[in-house]
């Protein structure tokens, strides 16, 4: 069945990539915002809907090819190329990977720094991906099969989440029915896509294992603060800065609001009521004063109630 969707016919992929997703935030407690935004980002690229065409380069401007990129400095190729994708498994494929790992990662490392270390990984994998290419042309005279090549998609980045992942795991983890150690599973991966998959960026999915291995290296060396990190944190700062000037409301509880709604000693029995609301005594049914103060504290008549008529009044407030 083919279902148009923007600029693009599904053939039923797209919508079971939405109701997985949805299925896998509806019944987890933890909902990562930035895996979301990931998938969406890409999958609106891949759309191309009416709204946003105009601000979506056309796939034919952004296709990652090292020469191109060194010769023009074309840095719209160089950041760009990984949110495009050239088919609808390609796409599907790729975001459930995503989903799968950026539920892992942003869970157990928080948002800012998830979303600094993908930022960081797809600047290194793009890098190392093209110090390769120009590499492969220098030294052995590559020249089409790698330095020319057209590459799209979110893989690489993927490998190299897959890498800092597996890190420090010592499990095994099936590989398209191989049982690896969970370390080395992106290097079986890597091998194994490729003999099935021939068409594939071999150059593109090894500069993301190399720099998921650069990026362990780099944060197991280094103590201080990803800049990245502090990059992130401070746009978020800027957004929330101006709600800071917002009015600010009581926080909702099961008792009502609070700030608004606080409690009141009685002073005849020194019971503590939880309710403002209240205008009586819930332990000795006391009259509450217009100031918060018990009306017996107010009228000299009652200042002397006898201790057995306060007794007599608490047990028949518990006896109504």
């Amino acid at each position: 069945m083919e279902v148009r969707i923007g600029q693009r016919v599904s053939r039923g992929m797209l919508p079971l990539l939405a109701l997985h997703t949805f299925s896998e935030y509806y019944r987890s407690d933890s909902k990562p915002p930035v895996t979301a935004a990931l998938i969406a980002a890409n999958t609106i690229i891949y759309l191309r809907p009416s709204l946003f065409d105009s601000l979506i380069p056309p796939i034919q401007q952004v296709w990652f090819n090292p020469h191109l990129i060194l010769k023009h400095k074309d840095l719209k190729r160089f950041l760009l190329s990984p949110f495009y994708h050239i088919g609808e498994p390609h796409l599907v494929y790729n975001m459930l990977s995503l989903l799968w790992k950026g539920f892992q990662l942003e869970t157990s490392m928080g948002s800012i720094n998830f979303a600094s270390m993908v930022a960081s990984l797809l600047l290194l994998s793009q890098g190392v991906t093209l110090v390769l290419s120009k590499s492969l042309l220098l030294l052995f005279d590559y020249d089409k099969p790698y330095y020319n090549e057209y590459a799209v998609g979110f893989s690489g980045v993927l490998f190299a989440m897959k890498v800092v992942l597996n890190s420090q795991s010592s499990d095994y983890s099936y590989v398209h029915g191989v049982i690896v150690p969970s370390r080395y599973a992106a290097w079986a991966e890597l091998l194994l896509v490729q003999l099935l998959v021939p068409g594939v960026s071999f150059i593109g999915h090894l500069g993301g294992i190399l720099a998921g291995l650069l990026y362990v290296k780099l944060r197991n060396t280094y103590s201080g603060s990803n800049p990245i990190t502090l990059l992130v944190r401070g746009v978020t700062d800027f957004l929330r800065w101006p709600f800071k000037f917002l009015p600010r409301r009581g926080r909702i509880t099961g008792r009502g609001t609070v700030g608004t709604n606080r409690g009141w000693r009685c002073q005849t029995c020194t019971y503590d009521n939880d309710s403002g609301l209240r205008s009586v005594c819930e332990m000795c049914g006391t009259s509450r004063g217009v100031d918060g103060l018990s009306s017996f504290q107010r009228s000299s008549r009652l200042d002397g109630l006898p201790l057995d008529e306060l007794r007599r009044r608490r047990l028949d407030r518990f006896t109504r």
